[in-house]
């Protein structure tokens, strides 16, 4: 069974940074690319973050490009979103997943499987 942890989120003041990790397991990973996304209170889930597998290009929504930074260890199955200068529209609970098709990854929300997530508050 597919199982997908996300740590590493808390209360921070704008402008500040943290670091989220998700490791997966349950299957072999090997050529699934891995994503972040984020879904604030009242809103629907939306596409954040994503990596490529085998050549670690990165691709990120308008609204965080320049701040954040997805890195990838494939020997562990974990993706890791380095956020800088937060903002407090960057409240939200964070979730990450992995699927074979790049652009699927990063044009949709509909998966099987979720973690738990992690919540990430950025005070003004």
């Amino acid at each position: 069974q597919v199982q997908l942890v996300d740590s590493g989120g808390g209360l921070v003041q704008a402008g500040g940074s943290l670091r989220l990790s998700c490791a997966a397991s349950g299957r072999s990973f090997s050529g699934y690319h891995m994503g972040w996304f984020r879904q604030a209170p009242g809103k629907e889930r939306e596409f954040v973050a994503a990596i490529r597998w085998s050549t670690g290009i990165t691709y990120y929504a308008d609204s965080v490009k320049g701040r954040f930074t997805c890195s990838r260890d494939n020997a562990k199955n974990t993706v890791y979103l380095q956020m800088n200068s937060l903002k407090p529209e960057d409240t939200a609970v964070y979730y990450c997943n992995a699927y074979p098709d790049f652009i699927v990854l990063i044009t949709t929300t509909d998966f099987d499987y979720w973690g738990q997530g992690t919540q990430v508050t950025v005070s003004s």
